[in-house]
């Protein structure tokens, strides 16, 4: 016997689900796959500047490599990485170092 029939079974099986949805993301088990596209970007002696443009375009850094000259590993959603490499070619003028990866299916 079930207390306010169907109707109520489904509200009561929403809410929880919507609890526990909401109590795994608080926890950090649910991650976000998405299409991504690696962009390298190499020896750029605006390391600052460049960190900037590619976090205000929506870039999450990966890595960064510190060997003579720094190379920042980013990874964008797909088509994100458009503008901001437009960006990069108006910022260093045509001297930017920039290596477009293909895309894949990964966590973003």
């Amino acid at each position: 016997y079930v207390v306010g029939g169907p109707g109520g079974l489904v509200r009561a099986y929403t809410a929880a689900t919507q609890a526990a949805v909401a109590a795994a993301q608080e926890a950090g088990q649910i991650v976000e796959m998405t299409s991504v596209v690696p962009v390298d970007v190499h020896g750029h002696p605006q390391y600052e500047q460049v960190l900037r443009l590619a976090q205000d375009s929506g870039a999450k850094v990966s890595d960064t490599d510190y060997a003579d000259a720094v190379t920042l590993h980013l990874v964008f959603k797909a088509g994100e990485q458009e503008l901001f490499c437009a960006k990069m070619r108006e910022l260093m003028a045509g001297r930017e170092e920039i290596e477009v990866g293909a895309p894949e299916f990964a966590e973003f």
